[in-house]
């Protein structure tokens, strides 16, 4: 029996340690980064990608002697995970747009960084299941940031006075400006309930989707018609 207990126990402290440490399995709840993530897939985050603060501790416990340690800083264009800065604990995930220092502006649904409008190709349209049974099209770009990065994102050609023309934003010290792919459809930086996300929050960088399904779908009996396997072990580009 202790042998047993032992043996639990060692197993439920190395599965904690990975977590914390390594990889920290997470899903997609909303649409606010299609086309490259699905509501229904599930994926893992590197946790010392961008090294360690509370966030990356269960339950966000203080114990760090700064706000980030081995620290590396986000690069351009990487798909995060973080903190929402109102609360300081509900989970969002997008996708790096503003580094420290940037001027971020979105202007007619194009997005410039620094002054410059930022490269977009448009491409066959993403099709989605709008309802069940009823697909829809939107628009479906390539889209170039400074870095060379390129990504996907859709957007609507309706001139959303919210999220398509925007005041200029200036990124602070230490702060990250954020941005859903999904440009109509995401609450990110360009809003006040999200703004500018602080270093400290960031949780670790979406690696690849290890799983796939509807969102809806978590009947067994529906799985081989819901099931996304072309989806399965794909990098998060």
């Amino acid at each position: 029996m202790k042998e047993t207990l032992r043996t639990v126990i060692y197993a439920v402290l190395i599965a904690l340690s990975i977590r914390v440490a390594a990889f920290e399995p997470f899903s997609i709840p909303s649409g606010s980064m299609v086309p490259t993530l699905l509501v229904g897939d599930y994926l893992f985050v590197s946790k010392y990608a961008y090294g360690y603060s509370r966030y990356s501790l269960p339950f966000g416990l203080p114990l760090l002697p700064s706000d980030r340690v081995f620290f590396t800083e986000p690069e351009r264009g990487d798909v995060a995970v973080f903190k929402l800065p109102r609360d300081n604990s509900t989970d969002f995930i997008k996708r790096v747009i503003g580094l420290p220092g940037d001027r971020i502006q979105v202007k007619n649904g194009i997005l410039h960084i620094n002054g410059q409008a930022v490269e977009r190709k448009k491409i066959d349209d993403h099709i989605f299941e709008a309802a069940p049974g009823q697909f829809s099209r939107i628009t479906q770009y390539i889209e170039t940031l400074p870095n060379g990065k390129e990504h996907l994102i859709v957007e609507k050609s309706d001139g959303n006075p919210g999220s398509d023309n925007t005041q200029v934003y200036t990124v602070p010290d230490g702060h990250y400006f954020m941005m859903g792919d999904n440009r109509d459809n995401s609450n990110d930086s360009r809003f006040s309930s999200v703004g500018f996300v602080p270093r400290e929050n960031f949780v670790g960088r979406a690696e690849f989707i290890f799983f796939s399904i509807d969102g809806s779908a978590w009947k067994i009996w529906t799985w081989l018609d819901e099931l996304r396997p072309s989806r399965f072990f794909t990098s998060i580009e």
